[in-house]
């Protein structure tokens, strides 16, 4: 316990240690800046600042502007750079050895499901850092109150919990939520008769017992004191797997949902059939937070 302990502490440490934000001069901007600060300033982390087009005068001058009006102070560099969005971004996580890649847009705005959509798609899978897309900016400090975590079994999972403490506890979040998401063709069951909804209603509580074992083992790694402020909840659902977490995230309300990103490089198959992933971008029911092992762009 005392080395995980240790894993722990330095894990919430060392969780982002450099953000950058793409931002571009839209009504939303000094939304955008002030939750890349307070962000920065939850981790103690260097804040980057990337505007893909023309430096001018006026440009930087209003720039400037914002991060003057701003409570907080974070060590800030800002870049400037000409060329394909995507690239650019790309590019410029990987010269500045980037932790975490902030995307931020309002629903409101028309390009809401481009932007989130194919640019996002498009950054996700081929950056190697963490992605974090804020759906509703704020200039506002307005502290979240629930985390979604999808903690499907696979060799991410002890990790993905572990970090969305380390999240939650460093952001002061009071809630979690661990969601055991589970395919339908697990069950591998057709229902036709009375016998058959029987062994599929046994076969699913035996699975929800199992999943429950399984996350009860890993929370009783996890420190009491990072745990003594949070209400711990454990959900399993039955269902496609990204569309029902992310409607459960949508129903439940929640501030964040936190998804780990297992893509691999894509083949001719994946560019037709969705992942998890695909089902998350494409609705976007919270803020959302996709945790990459690889780091700096």
């Amino acid at each position: 316990m005392l080395y995980f302990n240790i894993i722990f502490i330095s894990v919430k440490k060392e969780l982002f240690n450099k953000i950058l934000i793409g931002f571009a001069f839209s009504p939303n901007l000094k939304a955008n800046v002030f939750e890349a600060l307070r962000l920065a300033d939850f981790f103690n982390a260097s804040l980057f600042f990337l505007h893909v087009g023309e430096k001018t005068e006026s440009k930087e001058s209003a720039f400037l502007k914002i991060l003057k009006a701003s409570p907080l102070s974070n060590k800030i560099t800002l870049l400037w750079k000409k060329g394909d969005p995507v690239n650019t971004i790309i590019s410029a996580c990987k010269e500045n050895k980037i932790d975490l890649l902030l995307l931020g847009a309002l629903k409101r705005e028309n390009m809401l499901k481009f932007y989130l959509g194919s640019i996002a798609r498009k950054l996700t899978r081929r950056s190697r850092c963490s992605v974090l897309l804020l759906i509703d900016p704020s200039i506002e400090n307005t502290p979240a109150q629930h985390i979604v975590v999808n903690a499907f079994d696979n060799s991410e999972a002890e990790k993905t919990i572990l970090k969305a403490f380390s999240f939650a506890f460093a952001s002061k979040i009071p809630k979690i939520t661990l969601v055991e998401e589970i395919n339908r063709s697990d069950l591998n069951l057709n229902v036709y008769d009375d016998r058959s909804l029987r062994r599929t209603t046994l076969k699913k509580e035996k699975i929800k017992r199992r999943e429950l074992t399984r996350i009860t083992k890993i929370l009783k790694k996890i420190p009491s004191n990072f745990k003594e402020n949070i209400k711990i909840n454990t959900q399993s659902i039955f269902g496609t797997r990204g569309y029902s977490i992310g409607h459960y995230a949508k129903v439940k309300r929640a501030d964040l949902l936190i998804m780990t990103s297992n893509e691999k490089k894509d083949s001719f198959f994946s560019k037709f059939f969705p992942k998890d992933l695909d089902y998350i971008l494409g609705e976007l029911p919270a803020n959302v937070l996709i945790l990459k092992n690889s780091k700096h762009g």
